[in-house]
């Protein structure tokens, strides 16, 4: 399984524009620059989509490992704050913060936090990037 997105940009680096294109349409011609992605301009950002890629990966995970615990969630709501921050080599994404809460009938608690532990390292975004990745999870009744 392959998946595609393709970005064109136009420009130097703070006065250029670039837009972002999926094959799927969810993006099309979505368009992104310097202001978008280091400053507070509206619009979106690479980090921003990784963010989501990211949110949308741990909720599947996690609701694959309670369904291989015989858990079946109702809902499950993350958050991913991706952190873009300048280092040595330039800038770098270094850190992803999840914050996930579910509602999940009749959960055992601890097996529960076994699946989301198991879902933070497991997902495939999880595995793709190189950056410490941090859980808060809430159990929710």
């Amino acid at each position: 399984m392959d998946r595609k997105a393709s970005a064109t940009w136009r420009g130097g680096l703070k006065d250029g524009k670039g837009i972002l294109t999926s094959p799927s349409g969810v993006l099309n011609s979505t368009p992104y620059s310097f202001h978008t992605r280091f400053e507070n301009e509206p619009g979106t950002n690479p980090e921003e989509l990784i963010a989501a890629a990211h949110a949308g990966c741990f909720s599947m995970a996690l609701s694959a490992q309670l369904g291989g615990a015989g858990m079946t969630p109702e809902r499950i709501d993350t958050t991913a704050t991706v952190s873009l921050e300048k280092v040595d080599t330039g800038f770098a994404i270094t850190k992803v913060h999840l914050v996930c809460a579910a509602k999940v009938p009749g959960a055992d608690p601890q097996k529960f936090q076994q699946a989301a532990d198991a879902a933070k390292s497991g997902c495939p975004v999880s595995k793709v990037l190189n950056a410490a990745i941090s859980l808060d999870i809430k159990l929710e009744s």
